[in-house]
């Protein structure tokens, strides 16, 4: 089997966006590097024909052995879509310091660690993109995670300044800001997305197409943005 000529690492991947992305970029013709930590990531990985392990996000070792992995398998890197998974939610005050800690090392803490370990390679490829699945609510935060969006609004201006730093190089960054996203839209009731404009909600399908243009030549001019895909349901300009 030829080795393919592209690389991608979809962290958080056993599910959900992340998952749809790996099957997207598979689709067009990345060789896909998948970890998650159930085991659900190197399982969508075989089955795209590439190589995956279970690892966590908050782990700087278990975020480089994907990367050695994926140097080992396709001898580059092109590619990264970083997923997370659910930090804690609730009242504001409410919320403790390990809380915080958490949602720090999963949202922001993730996204740096990855960056200083794939930067190099991306690099040496000629230049790639690491495109970071947030959330709709940095820019108008929901006071039901205030963690996610304190943490995602940190990570918009993380963001900006890895454009301005590796831009030169050819390396861009992007985030994604998905709304009220489902495998299967049509699940959702009429009465759930009555305040969606498009009065629905998105399939992962779809917020993948997304992040498969973002992280291609496609978008090669696209860096330091955050692109929302929630429907129109945020309302500043």
């Amino acid at each position: 089997m030829p080795r393919p000529t592209k690389a991608a690492i979809i962290v958080g991947g056993g599910s959900g966006i992340a998952a749809a992305a790996a099957t997207e970029l598979a689709r067009h013709g990345y060789g896909i590097a998948v970890m998650s930590p159930s085991g659900r990531g190197s399982a969508l990985a075989a089955e795209l024909g590439g190589v995956g392990l279970d690892g966590s996000n908050r782990s700087v070792e278990d975020l480089a052995a994907i990367v050695d992995l994926t140097l080992t398998r396709y001898g580059r890197i092109d590619a990264v879509v970083n997923g997370s998974g659910h930090a804690a939610s609730g009242p504001v005050l409410d919320l403790t310091d390990e809380d915080w800690t958490d949602g720090m090392e999963g949202y922001l803490l993730n996204v740096v660690r990855m960056a200083r370990l794939v930067t190099p390679h991306l690099i040496a490829a000629g230049g790639g993109s690491i495109v970071n699945i947030s959330t709709s609510s940095p820019f108008e935060p929901n006071p039901r995670y205030p963690v996610s969006a304190t943490f995602r609004a940190a990570l918009a201006s993380f963001t900006k300044l890895y454009a301005d730093e590796y831009g030169p190089s050819n390396v861009r960054m992007n985030n994604v800001l998905p709304g009220f996203t489902k495998e299967d839209p049509s699940t959702v009731p009429a009465e759930w997305t009555s305040r969606i404009p498009l009065r629905r909600a998105a399939s992962t399908a779809e917020v993948a197409r997304l992040i498969r243009f973002l992280a291609t030549e496609e978008s090669s001019y696209v860096t330091g943005q955050n692109l929302r895909i929630d429907g129109g349901v945020t309302r500043s300009v």
